[in-house]
């Protein structure tokens, strides 16, 4: 995933503790295999750029003052967060359309959202009546190219659960 997120050799070498050029290896083999990532990266960049900001699918923007500083390295930070900023956001703003939906249509109690997560308190039998309900409402709250696929896990605590 740092690749995708706009990681560099210098980058993936230290995470994997790997020679430079190992990394750089696996960054050309990644981009010749994904091609279409790398014409994601690239244009969303370009964009950012040009507009200095970003959006989400749902159009909600991250302006982007980093690009126009001086600093290569301060620079360099605006564009990965270019990259990020609309997947991430476009992540977020699908759980909290789920969040909302959910909310008006089951009774067990949402208590927290963690990332993509939603955590459910309530009664076993009332939690297990509602899975299936709470499953398909994320699933498909929108609709994407790719299908969205929700997991669960059930537990006594978070910990538990996990």
């Amino acid at each position: 995933f740092g690749i995708a997120y706009g990681q560099g050799a210098f980058g993936l070498a230290e995470t994997l503790n790997i020679p430079r050029g190992e990394a750089t290896a696996i960054i050309k083999n990644y981009f010749e295999k994904f091609k279409n990532v790398k014409t994601y990266i690239e244009e969303t960049i370009k964009s950012a750029h040009e507009k200095n900001y970003v959006e989400t699918l749902f159009g909600r923007r991250r302006y982007l003052p980093e690009l126009q500083n001086k600093s290569p390295m301060i620079k360099k930070f605006g564009e990965r967060a270019a990259i990020n900023a609309p997947i991430q956001g476009t992540a977020s703003d699908i759980v909290k359309l789920a969040m909302i939906k959910l909310n008006q249509s089951v009774k067990s109690t949402m208590i927290l959202q963690v990332h993509d997560e939603l955590l459910f308190e309530g009664e076993e039998n009332q939690l297990m009546s509602e899975l299936s309900q709470i499953k398909a409402i994320m699933e498909e709250v929108v609709t994407l190219k790719v299908p969205l696929k929700v997991n669960y896990s059930i537990g006594n605590n978070w910990d538990e659960a996990h």
